[in-house]
């Protein structure tokens, strides 16, 4: 195909590749392709399924560097990072190929026969992957999807596809039959609709934002596909007077600026108890200062640029002069970190502070190194402000209270939610979100269930 995009490197602004810009003929013949790897796929003994995934991921571990050089040029994202996140997708896959012959239906006690439950592959998943993570969020779905027998189409982001495309190389190299899992280059307004409507594809696997979820989730619907969707967030780190205040400041940078704050776990808004607001704004601004910008191939850097050029402006944006609502004053910003000159899509480290509660970077996600520190009085007061938004992914308590951290966590709406710590993300534990931030699990044994059905078998046993 002579239609090529190319790949630039956010830190040089370089191009580092081309991909092919693939089409609506390309999906269909990968689906194609996907229905006719099926049914040896399916009907593989489990152990030897097992066996090629086990060999994928220890392909992944032996080119695990290439992996992670790869992902730092494409993305911009700190070396360390990406290194941790290519040990995930080993890890990933070795825990899949664990639950191959694990994932198990049961017998039901009824009257007059024997009852049975089976559970059975989907066929064709289309998993639909953002720019922010695509190594890990790729693994995330061609784990359980490869796992309970289906076959998979990876559609990565147009900006970042390198990595995938490397993955399925070396599932090839593994000896993961062709067909088995693919990789589609392209526009997702092109690739992901088609996917999302494809009467083979039997599931949406989508991790983006909110409004590209609602798009997937209705075109699915014309072929009533199962769709798990992962989707945007507005997290809050929610610090009790009685906390480890050093611990909890000293942690921020990390639960907000990694990844140049391009997460959607990204505790982006910060609060805390009045009598410590000053104290704790101190010590974060701390924190702040020593958290590097650069170069993202130095692995004493912690952060590297944006993206691209125009989200960079996005989140710039959030701080422009009458975005202090109500009354459109400047942003009180209270501190911000240094960033190179020179190319790249630099953005500064930024604590907005204190930040008000109707504002728009309150409510919406900036996806970027911004985070709003916001005052609050008491527990009634810190529940209501960490539920005043339509997401509910993740969040954190920090409190030495063991009641309070159990009352907080039952209080918040929030899929993933961790105490005196910014964790969300466990191999071995589900993730997901609440209201808008989606529906559907990944990881842990939970995501088996949704790359399969469930099939009930009753057998009579009278006369």
């Amino acid at each position: 195909m002579s239609n090529v995009t190319s790949v630039i490197n956010p830190a040089t602004e370089a191009t580092i590749a081309e991909t092919p810009i693939q089409g609506v003929d390309e999906v269909d013949a990968a689906v194609a392709r996907s229905l006719g790897a099926g049914p040896a796929w399916r009907a593989m003994a489990p152990a030897d399924r097992a066996r090629l995934m086990r060999r994928f991921a220890a392909q992944v571990e032996e080119h695990g560097e290439e992996l992670a050089q790869l992902e730092t040029a494409n993305v911009g994202k700190a070396i360390g990072e990406s290194r941790d996140e290519v040990g995930m997708v080993a890890e990933v896959l070795y825990f899949y190929a664990g639950a191959v012959d694990k994932h198990r239906g049961a017998t039901v006690p009824v009257a007059g026969g024997v009852d049975m439950t089976f559970h059975e592959p989907l066929g064709v998943v289309a998993a639909i992957v953002p720019w922010n993570f695509p190594i890990a969020i790729t693994s995330w779905k061609v784990g359980p999807a490869l796992a309970t027998g289906n076959t998979i189409i990876v559609k990565p982001a147009e900006i970042t596809p390198l990595t995938a495309l490397r993955l399925a190389d070396l599932a090839l190299d593994a000896g993961i039959p062709e067909g088995v899992l693919q990789v589609v280059t392209g526009k997702g307004s092109v690739i992901g609709t088609r996917l999302s409507e494809h009467p083979d594809v039997a599931k949406v696997a989508f991790t983006g934002s909110t409004e590209v979820g609602r798009e997937v989730m209705a075109r699915a619907s014309g072929t009533i596909k199962r769709v798990t969707l992962e989707l945007g967030g507005k997290s809050a780190s929610v610090i009790f007077a009685n906390a480890d205040l050093e611990r909890a400041a000293a942690a921020t940078p990390g639960g907000v600026f990694a990844n140049a704050g391009q997460d959607c776990c990204a505790r982006s808004r910060v609060l805390v108890q009045r009598p410590v607001f000053e104290r704790y704004l101190g010590l974060l601004a701390d924190a702040v200062d020593a958290w590097t910008v650069g170069d993202p191939t130095d692995p004493a850097i912690k952060m590297g640029p944006m993206v691209t050029e125009a989200h960079r402006k996005v989140v710039a944006g959030y701080l422009a002069e009458g975005m202090g609502e109500p009354g459109g004053g400047p942003v009180p910003t209270h501190t911000s970190g240094r960033v190179p000159d020179g190319p790249g899509f630099w953005f500064p480290p930024t604590v907005v502070a204190p930040a008000g509660v109707d504002w728009r970077m309150d409510r919406e996600e900036i996806f970027g190194p911004v985070v709003a520190v916001i005052p609050f009085e008491d527990e009634e007061e810190a529940v209501r402000l960490a539920n005043d938004t339509p997401y509910g992914l993740s969040g954190t308590i920090w409190t030495r209270d063991g009641a309070r951290s159990l009352r907080m966590a039952r209080a918040v709406q929030a899929g993933n939610l961790s105490v005196n710590s910014n964790s969300s993300v466990r191999v071995q534990t589900s993730f997901g979100g609440m209201k808008q931030s989606g529906f559907g699990r990944e990881l842990g044994l939970e995501a088996l269930a949704s790359y399969s059905d469930v099939k009930n078998v009753f057998v009579s046993t009278d006369g």
